[in-house]
């Protein structure tokens, strides 16, 4: 019997598009190149929490950047990375972004996470979410 293996499907901008408008259409789009989409939106992860306003920079295959801009984070908060300020949602080596992978379904719901965790540790000083303790600074694409 002969297996039949499905390839992983590819997204480009459009797909990407269509994805968050139908899930988070608060979403602005703001095109960067032919394969650099940028989504800006709101996400209000709780009525006890401010609204963050982020951006999401999809580059194809490289990992997404994502950047909160409004309020102001802390300088130095846990999970992110300090040289291009933008959030750390994964270790590398545990999720490989390509692709066939979905904003909307992965990376949005991860950074609302991430913003939950970071309001808990504003007022407790400790990081209550999933983490992965980094041996050394490991540098994204």
């Amino acid at each position: 019997m002969a297996m039949i293996y499905q390839t992983p499907r590819n997204y480009n901008p459009i797909h990407q598009i269509k994805f968050m408008r139908a899930t988070y259409p608060q979403f602005k789009v703001r095109w960067k190149s032919d394969f650099e989409v940028e989504f800006v939106g709101s996400l209000r992860v709780s009525e006890r929490f401010p609204t963050y306003i982020v951006s999401i920079l999809y580059r194809s295959e490289l990992s997404p950047i994502v950047r909160v801009l409004k309020p102001e984070l802390v300088e130095k908060p846990p999970h992110f990375y300090h040289n291009r300020r933008s959030l750390c949602l994964y270790h590398p080596l545990n999720f490989k972004w390509m692709s066939g992978k979905i904003l909307a379904k992965e990376i949005v719901p991860w950074t609302a996470a991430w913003i939950y965790f970071y309001e808990i540790w504003l007022k407790t000083n400790v990081w209550y979410g999933p983490e992965v303790q980094h041996t050394t600074e490991i540098q994204q694409n």
